[in-house]
């Protein structure tokens, strides 16, 4: 089934103070949408990263166990320059993600904690628009955040989060997906684009094992050409999109 196209993208909402971005893997955010959140902290924005993997499959060259830790260094630091400090793993396993209720569960317990208006996560559908197959791990974990962000408000949902003194959270108003191949708002990219280049590249390690191009010109021209692509729909200026999700 074809998703519709909507010409003109809307801007995204600006009337929140707390935001959770929660995906799959390292690098997931910073190929997404981290120009936004370098914009939105700028703004004085609260902005929180989870992580369901430490990313620990995601290079062939590296075996999981060396791979796990320096993957979740390269996530901290590229987090700091776009203005984030507070990043957790879930410690799902890279790869084999499974959805359901443990996932939802633990996802929930996160927005709960964090009690965020806008919750944010990365493509749940099975491609990238229409084209290129997407990874369980995406489809699992996006799936799973537009679920959870309903169970994080219902206290007969996973009940043991109240025993362990999470109380029911139904603040969130919206969940923003990037990356979607049916966009509906976006946020100016001008502002946040440097930091963006900039937070793509402390995942060196993987970007060295992804391709044999020069890192920052891989970074720059990527995101660039993301950014001018979706502007196209916005007005003429550099801009992330987003599949907006209200609730």
């Amino acid at each position: 089934m074809t998703e519709p196209t909507i010409s003109q993208l809307q801007p995204m909402p600006d009337d929140w103070r707390r935001a959770l971005a929660v995906v799959a893997h390292p690098d997931d955010l910073e190929y997404g949408c981290a120009a936004a959140v370098a914009a939105w902290t700028d703004a004085g924005r609260e902005v929180s990263y989870v992580l369901a993997t430490r990313g620990e499959a995601g290079i062939d060259t590296l075996e999981p166990a060396r791979c796990a830790p320096l993957r979740e260094l390269e996530q901290r630091a590229s987090a700091a320059v776009v203005g984030v400090s507070d990043v957790a793993f879930l410690d799902h396993r890279d790869g084999v993600i499974e959805y359901g209720p443990a996932l939802r569960r633990d996802i929930a317990a996160e927005i709960r904690r964090h009690r965020p208006e806008l919750v944010i996560t990365l493509n749940h559908r099975d491609t990238w628009g229409g084209t290129a197959w997407n990874t369980p791990d995406h489809v699992a974990v996006g799936r799973a955040v537009l679920d959870a962000a309903g169970d994080a408000g219902n206290r007969w949902i996973f009940p043991e989060l109240t025993e362990q003194g999470l109380e029911p959270w139904d603040g969130v108003r919206w969940v923003a997906v990037a990356g979607s191949s049916a966009p509906t708002h976006a946020a100016d990219a001008t502002a946040g684009l440097e930091r963006a280049v900039r937070s793509l590249l402390e995942h060196r390690t993987y970007i060295e094992a992804l391709t044999d191009e020069d890192p920052e010109t891989y970074a720059r021209t990527l995101l660039t050409g993301f950014a001018e692509e979706t502007g196209k729909r916005f007005a003429g200026v550099q801009a992330v999109a987003f599949e907006l999700f209200p609730r």
